[in-house]
């Protein structure tokens, strides 16, 4: 049984991680902690009612001490100073903040506006997108766990970057996120009046998911890839639909494509390739660690992919557990069976 602690456990991705691990079979949670939040889990998270009778910790890293692997799921800016003291007491972390996501801390600086504290660490730090780097996340001590807008946009480009196929000159990732992708912190944007019947962009040319999917993308395609990254709040609760034009570097048919993508994940636990004709949708994958990938194109030379998956799943907490399967050598789908919530 490996011993887990989670950082950060009121919001959203605490909550869908207490919700997983509970199920999960292989795993005790011997430390649920928040910084300011006490008494049993089941007060704050109604979902657990009578399903566990766990009580919250302080953040203390004395809590934390005989955890095998701690989740991280705190602001930017604060998950670097726990992340490098766990690691060097010898606790494993999956971090799901953006702390250790970016390789170049100058890169770190620009985006988020401040230092980063241990930028030592950043080499060592694993991008945890099982999907391209498992063997990696199988040796590593510390794991960075993949924004949501970058898993649902870097796996509908991964085979075509690979193959060098992706025309790198110009991308556009238009992406629709549910409003548990903008946290639980109120704001006047998560009003209901304002969200309700709504669609809106927001942050295009300046999201801090930015340099991290171009950083991935420029990896895989070995160039540098022009993305246009337009996301906007959808009112749903939960779900990320990327779609996403694109170039090819040479004329393909529909089955040629078909065959790139399935080539790349039929052996993929958590991607599925839709049918030819059919749509990737939110609904399909709700609840579940699935990304759902379908293929549109328009000519020979021109695509429309779009790929779905729950923000708080597959996007979150559900892709963090995927990555603590790896680092332990369990079946890396465990305790992330469930299908998805249709309808």
């Amino acid at each position: 049984m490996i011993n887990v602690g989670i950082i950060g456990a009121t919001g959203y991705t605490g909550s869908e991680l207490i919700r997983l691990l509970l199920r999960h079979g292989g795993v005790k949670l011997v430390a649920i902690g928040a910084r300011s939040t006490t008494g049993p889990v089941s007060d704050l998270h109604k979902s657990v009612l009578e399903l566990t009778d766990a009580r919250f910790c302080d953040l203390a890293l004395d809590n934390y001490k005989d955890c095998d692997v701690v989740f991280l799921a705190l602001p930017h800016g604060t998950s670097s100073e726990y992340a490098k003291a766990l690691v060097e007491m010898g606790v494993k972390v999956i971090d799901l903040g953006a702390d250790f996501r970016l390789n170049d801390a100058a890169v770190y600086e620009k985006w988020y506006g401040a230092d980063h504290a241990c930028p030592e660490w950043m080499a060592e730090t694993v991008y945890g997108l099982p999907e391209l780097h498992r063997e990696a996340i199988r040796e590593s001590r510390l794991v960075a766990n993949p924004g949501c807008f970058p898993t649902s946009i870097i796996l509908g480009l991964a085979p075509l970057c690979k193959e060098k196929l992706l025309d790198p000159a110009f991308v556009v990732a238009d992406s629709d996120s549910g409003l548990t992708g903008a946290g639980k912190s109120l704001k006047e944007s998560s009003h209901f009046v304002n969200v309700n019947e709504n669609v809106v962009a927001y942050n295009i040319g300046k999201h801090r998911h930015l340099p991290e999917i171009v950083q991935e993308l420029n990896a895989l395609a070995e160039s540098d890839v022009g993305l246009v990254f337009n996301p906007h709040l959808a009112p749903i609760n939960r779900g990320i639909l990327s779609t996403l034009t694109l170039k090819l570097t040479q004329p393909m048919t529909p089955e040629a494509l078909d065959a790139l993508y399935h080539s790349f994940y039929d052996d993929e636990p958590f991607v599925r390739v839709r049918p030819a004709g059919e749509y990737a949708a939110t609904k399909q994958v709700m609840g579940s660690n699935f990304c759902d990938i379908s293929l549109h194109p328009v000519n020979e030379t021109t695509l429309v992919v779009c790929a779905a998956i729950d923000n708080i799943v597959k996007g979150a907490s559900g892709q963090a557990v995927q990555n603590m399967n790896i680092l332990f050598g369990l079946p890396e789908t465990q305790g992330l069976e469930q299908f998805p919530l249709c309808p």
